[in-house]
């Protein structure tokens, strides 16, 4: 063999060897399939859990397969708590305000004008209730276990009619919101619903209800309630909610141990994918809403006036409601704690 032709054939082997290399898993493991229960279609709240999938399957060679179905095609968005609790399915995204009894300790992430200002702020609070003796306890009870929150950012309301240009003009008005949220709105007069999120839309279109609340701004959008309504908000921010990625205790236990660390080390990887497709679909949606929507805004005055009526006080009572339960005011005081405050 001529030195030339030696030369070219090492080298394709070399070739071939790196090529290989860069397919070859990271992670060796056993051939594995989890089926994720998910609502309504991909978008901004889904960021996290595609990327897990993403990362699992790119890390594993293929064969840890995170699968996502989209559509409540497993379980209704209502039900898959109970769907984990009977290992139907590994994993699942779901609301706690969608079943308030059977998470009352989760319950806390409604509460309105909770200090989440900003992003670090809204992890660390979200963090710190799910590493809860409480919460973690009560989600036992239903073989679930928090992966990572979905960070919702704040609520704020498109609505039909009329804008509520100031507290009063919310008094008899049928809103969507769950939780502390609906509470709050409950104190200045409107009548709150807890719909599912796939309800709004012929909800407002329909006018059994005038305004709904969802994360602002993805999931207004998400779900087309600009194309139904003639206003939003967009400095109420009564609160938020929380709809984490959960799996189920029995299929986390059944791990082998290299996938349960690649858990872990992918998270900060899937919690960065999250919180940026929030931020990088406000650049697109915000615009958007100005120019078909008319924008309410409220005085600093006003927004002092709603803290006021339905902060503290809604708080105190959700306390009151659930001491008997588990710690509620040792949970609120983690939540101020998380962030370097402390609930007075």
């Amino acid at each position: 063999m001529n030195t030339m032709l030696k030369s070219f054939l090492v080298a394709g082997t070399a070739l071939a060897l790196a090529a290989s290399g860069a397919q070859a898993a990271e992670v060796d493991g056993p051939k594995l399939k989890w089926n994720i229960s998910l609502w309504g279609k991909q978008r901004a709240f889904t960021a996290g859990i595609e990327k897990l999938s993403a990362l699992v399957k790119e890390k594993t060679g293929g064969n840890w397969d995170i699968t996502l179905h989209y559509g409540a095609a497993l379980s209704k968005s209502r039900e898959n708590l109970d769907g984990l609790a009977v290992s139907a399915f590994e994993g699942a995204m779901f609301c706690n305000f969608y079943h308030p009894k059977k998470n009352s300790a989760l319950m806390v992430l409604t509460m309105p004008f909770l200090p989440m200002s900003s992003w670090e702020n809204n992890r660390k609070i979200r963090d710190a209730v799910y590493a809860h003796p409480a919460v973690k306890k009560e989600l036992a009870q239903w073989n679930v276990m928090t992966y990572t929150s979905s960070y919702l950012p704040q609520y704020e309301f498109l609505g039909k009619g009329e804008p509520p240009l100031t507290l009063d003009d919310w008094k008899g008005m049928t809103v969507r919101a769950g939780g502390g949220v609906g509470q709050a709105m409950k104190a200045i007069g409107a009548t709150p619903t807890s719909s599912s999120a796939t309800e709004v839309y012929t909800g407002v279109q329909q006018g059994t209800m005038d305004a709904a609340s969802f994360p602002f701004t993805y999931s207004h959008v998400a779900y087309k309630i600009h194309e139904v309504t003639d206003w939003f908000t967009s400095n109420m921010s009564p609160g938020t909610s929380d709809c984490p990625l959960a799996f189920a205790i029995t299929a986390h236990d059944a791990l082998p141990d290299q996938y349960k660390k690649l858990l872990v080390d992918v998270k900060e990887d899937v919690i960065a994918a999250q919180i940026q497709a929030y931020i990088d679909i406000d650049k697109v949606n915000l615009p958007m809403l100005k120019s078909k929507l008319k924008e309410v805004r409220y005085s600093d005055e006003t927004l002092a006036t709603f803290r006021a009526t339905a902060g503290k006080p809604v708080i105190d009572a959700w306390i009151k409601e659930n001491q008997g339960k588990f710690d509620a005011r040792g949970l609120v005081e983690t939540i101020f704690a998380a962030v370097g405050r402390s609930y007075q």
